[in-house]
């Protein structure tokens, strides 16, 4: 299904995406796709390059996020069905796109959840979630002081469309990035400098 390389994605995320932070999150998110792909038997690979390229027009055209996606996938002569995966993370918030499949509403739901997450482990000592359970997840969710900016909102709703309990879509996100090397591992992997 899916013929764009990684290097082909990661070209285009880096083209129009030179924060640091974007490019940590997006490498995040295409793990987390990747794992539960993994997990329940769908093609890492695709599930995978739509979480890196799923904020591809954000930091540049924040105000046209996931309307001026379109234009830029093209260049990359992206599937229809990538497009429409990108563009319905965005459902309610920014765009009317709306998710259909397990792998768009995994994506609404984990992409918020993955920023909470990634929030926690900047204050733990260990800057690690390896030594992150469940119960702190719920906890940094209840406080709305903490990561405000993420949208709890929008974590319930894809726990809601994917038919999960919060624990269930907690649990799954956390186990994925425990997947996943430490942040600075992570982004030494990748090049991101930052």
């Amino acid at each position: 299904m899916n013929t764009i390389t990684r290097e082909t994605a990661w070209g285009l995320l880096t083209k129009y995406n030179k924060e640091p932070f974007h490019q940590h999150h997006a490498v995040t998110v295409e793990g987390v796709m990747r794992y539960y792909a993994e997990k329940i038997g769908e093609d890492p690979d695709f599930w995978g390059i739509c979480g890196l390229l799923h904020d591809v027009d954000f930091e540049q055209w924040p105000e046209e996020h996931c309307t001026k996606a379109p234009e830029l996938l093209a260049e990359i002569q992206a599937p229809e069905e990538m497009v429409h995966a990108i563009c319905s993370h965005g459902y309610g918030l920014c765009c009317d796109v709306r998710p259909e499949c397990e792998m768009e509403k995994f994506l609404f739901a984990a992409d918020e959840l993955t920023g909470l997450i990634g929030a926690a482990i900047i204050l733990r000592p260990s800057h690690s979630c390896k030594d992150m359970d469940v119960k702190s997840v719920k906890k940094k969710f209840k406080d709305k002081r903490f990561a405000a900016g993420c949208d709890r909102e929008v974590i319930q709703k894809g726990a809601e469309m994917l038919g999960w309990e919060l624990t269930d879509l907690f649990q799954t996100v956390l186990e994925a990035m425990q997947s996943l090397p430490d942040p600075e591992e992570l982004d030494a992997r990748n090049g991101i400098e930052g």
